[in-house]
């Protein structure tokens, strides 16, 4: 099957709550989103916030106008690796119908094109542990399993 043809731009104000529905239908994150009204104000700041941050932006995939996928890259500069800058890629989601259909390569492959583009040292990305699909596939992009993550929840 042919990948349909994906827009891939920084996300608008006006894309907050088709990124919400993506974040809210996601069974496997746990990450408490929903698409309730009263948590419009939450998203809403933290889509500002991430407007006035320059090294971290929010990107929607679009096909035929609509929000078909959505991820975040931050761009961090550390130490080691000679003070290499790498990018970090985080809350990758595609719309459940479009799983398998090539929108997600196309979202990873705009994040490696960006990354080469800019000159970093790397690209890399966490994935929840449950997710042995979203490994594979990644994997088959060609990134390596290289690090446990570890969290603290705080909230």
């Amino acid at each position: 099957m042919q990948a349909p043809a994906v827009t891939i731009r920084q996300a608008r104000e006006e894309d907050v709550a088709a990124i919400v529905a993506l974040l809210a239908a996601d069974d496997i994150g746990g990450h408490g989103d929903t698409t309730d009204e009263a948590a419009r104000a939450d998203y809403l700041d933290a889509f500002c916030t991430l407007q006035q941050t320059p090294r971290e932006t929010l990107y929607v995939a679009e096909c035929e106008g609509e929000i078909v996928g959505t991820f975040q890259t931050l761009l961090t500069t550390t130490l080691s690796g000679r003070g290499g800058t790498s990018m970090i890629v985080e809350a990758v989601q595609t719309r459940s119908d479009m799983r398998g259909r090539g929108v997600g390569g196309q979202m990873i492959g705009f994040c490696l094109e960006e990354a080469r583009r800019l000159g970093l040292r790397q690209v890399q990305l966490t994935s929840n542990a449950a997710r042995t699909d979203a490994h594979r596939f990644y994997e088959r992009l060609g990134f390596a399993k290289s690090h446990f993550g570890f969290k603290y929840k705080l909230k």
